[in-house]
């Protein structure tokens, strides 16, 4: 029989995570935060979805403790939650690609 080295809090912690990737424009968000804060506007453009459709996504992700807001006079923009995050992130790509080869292909990759 497998030990469990986990905690419920760890498994929870997974799951809030599935759940964000779960969902293209959520995994989208998160994969665009990688390497810099954006405001709502810019990551709805950039994804090509609707600003309300931007803010209901966000607000998923802050209740998942994966982003946060930072007030910034009328505005707020966002930020990745954790510093250990976007390697995850990245590492995960890297399963995805590994999985999928085809997926992409070379120096040209734009993937990870």
């Amino acid at each position: 029989m497998p030990t469990l080295t986990a905690t419920a809090t760890h498994t929870a912690a997974l799951a809030r995570l599935g759940h964000a990737l779960s969902d293209p424009t959520r995994a989208g968000v998160l994969l665009a935060l990688r390497d810099a804060p954006a405001y709502p506007s810019g990551l709805a453009d950039a994804l090509g979805v609707s600003r309300q459709v931007m803010s209901n996504q966000l607000a998923c992700l802050r209740g998942c403790g994966l982003v946060e807001s930072v007030p910034d006079g009328r505005r707020t923009w966002y930020r990745l939650a954790d510093q250990h995050l976007a390697p995850a992130l990245d590492e995960l790509l890297r399963v995805v690609l590994y999985v999928e080869p085809g997926c992409c292909a070379g120096e040209s990759c734009s993937c990870a």
